[in-house]
């Protein structure tokens, strides 16, 4: 099956290899400081989905530096075959909880340091579409004069009731606004999909990544949901609730999901791995090489 995959997109754009660094900005989310709610998303972990980001305490320079070194030590600078020069380059993504929740100046600082860093071609922005005004909207665009933002919405699900369920808390229009205002903007909108919410069917999930791919953005992320420790979503797994898909299921609806998808759109992850030593169910997903061989043979 054809699509475009994040790493070939990465190679034509910016003619390398390219890697992401998990940046922690020291935010907190509406879903956790009592404005919307104090429990936060249902299924969201106490790292707020920054399980692999680096230490808040240290400067966006210092954790672009340490997500450096340890990619580094696992792969090798590769020599760019158009410069004749050894290098990677990298991804500042912004990840742990939500990334445009403060005053603008704040904002403004943490990301003039990382598109400043001289190996940073972009950067990403995890964030919620309810967290968008005007004024951050307006650095957005400015910034991206410079090197490439990229925001990546959490929307998970178009059904009202799995959103209700999962404490996402705004209603599908204000997403529809948010990816608009972006648009406008040309700022490329990244979403976020979780499949396998609790009670949706296969055709519910196909439904919100129709929606997805209809509604203008550039790049999707299907994501398998993880039941992880400490979490309310596991308390429900431990009650029998809910179950996971299995792998063949995930594979399979994977294979769907990309074929009804517009042909043009980035597809930033096929699944995700939660860190072992937190992770409840499905544990099949932990062994992410097994699962990206079975992901690439269902594509091929």
């Amino acid at each position: 099956m054809n699509y475009i995959s994040l790493n070939e997109y990465l190679r034509d754009t910016f003619g390398c290899k390219v890697y992401k660094v998990s940046i922690n900005g020291g935010f907190t989310c509406p879903n956790r400081d009592g404005t919307l709610d104090t429990r936060g998303c249902i299924f969201c972990s106490g790292y707020g989905s920054g399980d692999f980001a680096e230490d808040a305490s240290l400067s966006v320079t210092e954790q672009i530096e340490r997500g450096k070194k340890r990619i580094e030590a696992k792969m090798p600078k590769k020599r760019n075959a158009a410069t004749g020069v050894t290098s990677n380059k990298y991804i500042a993504y912004f990840q742990a909880f939500t990334n445009t929740y403060a005053p603008v100046e704040r904002l403004r600082a943490l990301y003039t340091e990382a598109i400043n860093h001289p190996d940073i071609v972009a950067v990403s922005i995890g964030t919620r579409p309810d967290c968008l005004p005007e004024n951050v909207l307006e650095l957005l665009a400015e910034l991206n004069q410079i090197k490439p933002i990229w925001i990546e919405l959490g929307l998970q699900t178009i059904h009202e009731k799995s959103a209700d369920y999962i404490r996402r808390g705004y209603a599908l229009p204000v997403y529809d606004k948010a990816v608009e205002e972006l648009n406008s903007r040309n700022i490329d909108v990244i979403t976020h999909a979780i499949l396998g919410l609790p009670g949706e069917t296969r055709e519910d999930m196909l439904e919100t990544v129709r929606y997805v791919g209809e509604s203008g953005v550039q790049g999707i992320k299907l994501q398998l949901l993880h039941v992880i420790k400490g979490t309310d979503l596991e308390k429900d797994y431990n009650m029998g609730l809910f179950k996971c898909m299995t792998m063949e299921e995930y594979v399979d609806l994977i294979y769907t999901c990309i074929s009804v998808l517009p042909k043009d759109i980035v597809i930033h992850r096929m699944t995700g791995d939660g860190a072992k030593k937190t992770l409840v169910a499905p544990l099949w997903s932990a062994e992410k090489k097994r699962v990206l061989n079975a992901l690439n043979k269902r594509l091929a």
